[in-house]
C-alpha cells in the first residue's frame, strides 16, 4: 500500500508508535477491521463498535501475523486490560479514536494513489448507479468501486483501502442519515466527479424534509475538486436549484430533453420496456446517440444508465464503449435482482427501502407474468411522517392492479391500510405480524407462475423470505 508505513500511519493519526525502531519503516500489506481477515503484514485496526470490541483480538491478529494494531491503549496497557500474555510482542500505533484514525489513513492513502474518484450520492438508487458507472467505465479503466454496503465513514475507508496502484478510477458510494456525515465522507475521497441521483423522502427522522436532505447531501462539495465533474438528475426538482460549482457548470440527465428547469444535456428517445428483461431507448448525448438495451426493468434504470453514460463521456469513453458499458451490466442480490426458480420469479430487492423505491418497483411488478404478487415490509428512518408515507405506498400498491398484497411488520400496517383503500375488491390484501407467520401460510398464497416482489428496509432482514421462496 503505497507510502503506508507504520511511521506514516502514525504521523497522520496524530498516533504514537510502540515497537522496533526498524520496523518503523514498513509498508502495510493491508488494513483491516474484522479479526478474520487478518494475513501476515496487514495493519489491524481494533474498532470498538456496539456488539464488539476489537481490541479483545489484539492477542488473536498479532499471533496470525499482523504487523501492527491501530489501537486506542498502548501495549502494556492492553495487556492488562485484555489479558494479553506479556511475552508477546505488540507492535502498535495508539490514537485517541480508532475510528477517525482510520478516516486519517484513507484520506491519506488517496493522495498518494493520485486517483480520480466518482463520487455516488442521492436518496435512491446510489448502489445501482455506482454499479452502472463502474460498469460503463470499466470498458476503458481498471475500476475499483464500493462493494455492498460499504458507504458509510467506516465502510468508504474500508473501500478506500482495497485501491491499488494499478486501479486507474474509484467509483464511491456515499450514505448519510445525519448533517456532518457527508462532509466528513467528502474530506476522505475528495471527489474529482459528483454523480447526485435524486433527493428523496430517505432519512426524514433525522434531515426533517427534502430541503434538508439537500443540504445535507451538498456537502459534498465542500472537497469536490475543480477541475471535475458534477452531473446531477435534471429532471429532480431540488437538484435542479444547485448551479455552478467550484466553476464547475452542472451536467444533467433526465428522461427527456427539457429537465425541471434546466435543458437535459444527456436525456433518452424511443423508450421500449422489455418486461423484466429490461428496456430498450436511444441515449442522447452531446457528443450523437445511440440504441441500447438496458438490461435492468424500470424508468429508474434508465436514469442510472444516463448517469453512467455522462460519467463515460466525461472521461473519454467513445459511446460505443458506453453502450458497452451499459449492456454488461447486472443486478447485484437484494438490488432489484430477478430470480426464475422454475416455478416462480422473484424481484430480490429487499436490500433497503422508502417511499420513492417503494413506488418504482411495485411499477416493475406491474410487468411480471401470472399472477402479481407484492411482500412489503416496514421503512425505517421517515420521521414523524412515516405512518402517513406507508399509507401512500398502500394507496400506490392499490392502484397497481396486483392480485396480493402482502404486508410484515407493524408499520407495513399502514402499508395495507392505504392499499385497501384504492385497490380492486379482487385484491387479497393481509397483514401479519411476524416474518414467519407469512411463511406459514406461503403455500396456500403463492403458486406457480406467480411474479413476487419482496421489498423492505434492510433492518427488516427479507432476504430470508427471498431464500425460503428460492428453495
Amino acid at each position: 500500500m503505497k507510502n503506508l508505513t507504520l511511521s506514516n500511519i502514525a504521523r497522520v493519526t496524530d498516533g504514537k508508535y510502540f515497537g522496533p525502531e526498524d520496523k518503523k519503516e514498513f509498508t502495510v500489506t493491508d488494513i483491516v477491521t474484522d479479526s478474520r481477515k487478518v494475513t501476515p503484514g496487514c495493519l489491524f485496526v481494533a474498532i470498538r463498535g456496539e456488539r464488539t470490541d476489537g481490541h479483545k483480538f489484539i492477542q488473536q491478529v498479532t499471533e496470525a501475523g499482523a504487523a501492527a494494531v491501530l489501537a486506542e491503549r498502548d501495549p502494556d496497557t492492553l495487556r492488562r486490560e485484555y489479558g494479553i500474555p506479556t511475552d508477546l510482542s505488540i507492535t502498535a500505533v495508539r490514537v485517541p479514536s480508532t475510528l477517525q484514525a482510520v478516516k486519517d489513513i484513507a484520506e491519506f492513502y488517496l493522495r498518494q494513489l493520485n486517483k480520480p474518484i466518482v463520487g455516488i450520492v442521492g436518496s435512491v438508487g446510489k448502489t445501482s448507479t455506482k454499479e452502472m458507472t463502474a460498469a460503463v467505465l470499466s470498458q476503458k479503466y481498471r475500476v475499483l468501486k464500493t462493494e455492498g454496503n460499504f458507504n458509510n465513514e467506516l465502510g468508504v475507508p474500508m473501500t478506500v483501502f482495497r485501491m491499488r496502484e494499478e486501479d486507474e478510477i474509484g467509483v464511491i458510494e456515499m450514505g448519510i442519515n445525519h448533517f456532518g456525515e457527508m462532509h466528513r465522507l467528502a474530506s476522505i475521497v475528495h471527489p474529482n466527479t459528483v454523480i447526485m441521483t435524486n433527493i428523496g423522502t430517505a432519512h426524514l427522522e433525522f434531515l426533517k424534509s427534502r430541503d434538508g436532505i439537500l443540504k445535507a447531501k451538498s456537502e459534498v462539495f465542500d472537497f469536490f475538486q475543480s477541475d471535475g465533474h458534477i452531473i446531477l438528475n435534471g429532471d429532480d426538482d431540488k437538484l435542479s436549484t444547485i448551479e455552478e460549482k467550484s466553476g464547475v457548470r452542472p451536467v444533467r440527465f433526465g428522461l427527456a430533453k427539457e429537465g425541471y428547469s434546466h435543458p437535459n444535456d444527456f436525456y433518452a428517445e424511443e423508450i421500449e420496456p422489455q418486461g423484466l428483461d429490461g428496456t430498450k431507448c436511444r441515449i442522447i448525448t452531446p457528443a450523437g446517440s445511440f440504441l441500447v438495451l438496458i438490461p435492468m426493468p424500470g424508468q429508474h434504470m434508465i436514469y442510472n444508465a444516463l448517469a453512467g453514460a455522462a460519467a463515460g463521456l466525461a472521461y473519454g469513453l467513445t459511446l460505443d464503449e458506453i453502450r458497452r458499458g451499459i449492456e454488461s451490466c447486472e443486478s447485484l442480490s437484494g438490488r432489484f435482482h430477478i430470480i426464475h426458480t422454475g416455478k416462480l420469479t422473484l424481484i430480490d430487492d429487499c436490500y433497503n427501502a422508502n417511499p420513492a423505491s417503494m413506488k418504482a418497483s411495485l411499477d416493475i411488478l406491474r410487468n411480471g407474468s401470472g399472477r402479481k404478487i407484492a411482500v412489503l415490509g416496514d421503512m425505517g428512518e421517515l420521521g414523524e411522517q412515516s405512518e402517513q408515507l406507508h399509507e401512500e405506498v398502500g394507496e400506490y400498491a392499490g392502484r397497481s392492479k396486483l392480485d396480493g398484497i402482502f404486508c410484515i411488520g407493524p408499520l407495513s400496517k399502514a402499508i395495507c391500510r392505504g392499499a385497501r383503500k384504492t385497490a380492486s375488491p379482487k385484491t387479497d390484501i393481509r397483514h401479519f405480524k411476524s416474518m414467519d407467520k407469512f411463511l406459514e401460510e406461503v403455500p396456500g398464497l403463492l403458486g406457480d407462475g406467480d411474479t413476487i416482489l419482496v421489498k423492505a428496509s434492510h433492518y427488516m432482514e427479507f432476504g430470508k423470505i427471498v431464500k425460503e421462496l428460492q428453495e
